[in-house]
């Protein structure tokens, strides 16, 4: 979602009169768009803009700003912690970078505004950079969910959607300048529409769905993906759109966090490791080629060895092709970060492994089996590593890279790729027409 905000925000300062710069040392202005989901990012940006401070001595009219996530969560204190930071935006003020520059530049003082109303934000923030196969739209902003351990309700506010037409306007306007996979972004994407209400929708019910079909409609788009959804909120209806329309990609990211339903009702999730599960299969019933990812936290506070243990069993049935594995992090103004048995990081660390190594052998085990299957490939073009192949990605996001084969090529083709051999970072192949 930050790559998508980084975006947006450099297609509104171009339609302004700047030019992008391929080096720091180069820039006039240097925004950093960052994140507190935890520590450890926060600690990075601070790091990188305090790297920065170098910059500004050799360049003393050096603009550099701070937005996002850390900017709304911090506020003042960045300018404190950060003396030579010239303007701080939170995460509902994104689409005001370009009034804050001009400010500086003509007072040369900070400028900090941390509220209004995010749904001017989802309005405004709707500009692309061009000539790129793959794009994405913010289609929710903020979350109603506040899991225990989450700071993203404090630092993105409620949960908004946009208007579907102008959801569909964008997507159109995307594929005319020659997008061919677009991916949905939200907090909680599959909450679309229910104006905020955390309760799962009815089976019959999903406005996500009907997003969806809308979007399927468009000619010229030949994917739909999405991230991330929370469980619950998959309806019969969503699920039966996902299975009867050919554009939405059969690679799921679903995140699960824990399989300890003692752990899962301390994060104040929504659902039971057997609920979940119970999704899953459904899914799958439907679409017997679908693939999961995740994501999950160890270390939680109160976590027992068996609740790691259930954690690890769920991972390892579900059978994920990808799982983004934490090790928990407290986030002040949090509740978790206040409950008893923290648990201490030497445990995360070793929990963190485990499940890494499983991770790898379940990657493993699948790659086997993939040299001899035909997939579907959206191309990219010639690949980065060597001009004599091309590349593109499958349904489920991997990379493929194949030869030539004296037919046409181009960017945006979808292509059939018989597997030949398989490593953990990309697949080769070749062309079948």
């Amino acid at each position: 979602m930050n790559v998508r905000d980084s975006e947006a925000l450099a297609a509104i300062l171009i339609g302004k009169g700047y030019t992008p710069v391929e080096h720091e040392e180069e820039a006039d202005l240097l925004v950093f768009n960052t994140c507190s989901v935890r520590e450890q990012a926060e600690r990075k940006a601070i790091g990188k803009i305090g790297y920065m401070k170098k910059l500004k001595k050799l360049n003393p009219g050096l603009i550099i700003g701070c937005i996002g996530c850390m900017a709304q969560n911090r506020g003042e204190e960045l300018f404190h912690l950060l003396p030579h930071l010239d303007f701080v935006l939170g995460t509902n003020q994104l689409h005001k970078l370009p009034e804050a520059v001009e400010k500086i530049v003509r007072e040369r003082s900070s400028y900090q505004a941390l509220s209004e109303d995010p749904h001017e934000v989802l309005a405004a923030m709707k500009g692309h950079l061009p000539g790129g196969i793959f794009g994405s739209i913010a289609i929710t902003r903020g979350c109603n969910r506040f899991c225990s351990y989450c700071i993203v309700p404090y630092v993105r506010g409620r949960e908004v959607s946009r208007d579907a037409a102008d959801i569909i306007a964008e997507a159109e306007s995307m594929v005319a300048s020659g997008c061919r996979e677009i991916l949905l972004l939200g907090q909680n994407v599959a909450a679309y529409g229910l104006n905020g209400d955390v309760r799962p929708p009815a089976d019959d019910c999903s406005p996500f769905a009907e997003l969806l079909e809308k979007l399927c409609r468009i000619d010229g788009l030949q994917r739909i993906r999405f991230t991330s959804p929370y469980i619950s909120y998959f309806s019969e209806r969503l699920i039966s759109v996902l299975a009867s329309e050919p554009k939405i990609c059969h690679c799921y990211h679903l995140p699960v966090q824990s399989g300890s339903n003692r752990i899962l009702q301390l994060m104040n999730r929504q659902y039971t490791a057997e609920s979940y599960l119970e999704k899953v299969n459904r899914i799958r019933s439907l679409i017997p080629d679908c693939t999961f990812t995740t994501d999950v936290i160890v270390g939680f506070p109160g976590e027992t060895e068996e609740d790691f243990q259930q954690t690890r069993d769920l991972l390892n049935e579900v059978g994920f092709d990808h799982s983004f594995i934490f090790k928990y992090s407290p986030r002040s103004g949090t509740k978790a970060a206040e409950m008893p048995d923290q648990i201490p990081a030497e445990v995360k660390e070793e929990r963190n492994a485990i499940l890494l190594a499983d991770l790898e052998k379940r990657v493993a085990e699948k790659l086997k089996n993939m040299p001899g299957t035909l997939q579907e490939v959206l191309v990219e073009g010639v690949s980065k590593r060597n001009s004599a192949r091309w590349s593109g990605k499958t349904g489920n996001a991997r990379t493929v890279v194949f030869e030539p084969d004296g037919g046409e090529l181009c960017p945006g083709m979808l292509l059939n790729v018989r597997i030949t051999q398989a490593n953990p970072v990309s697949l080769f192949g070749k062309i079948e027409r």
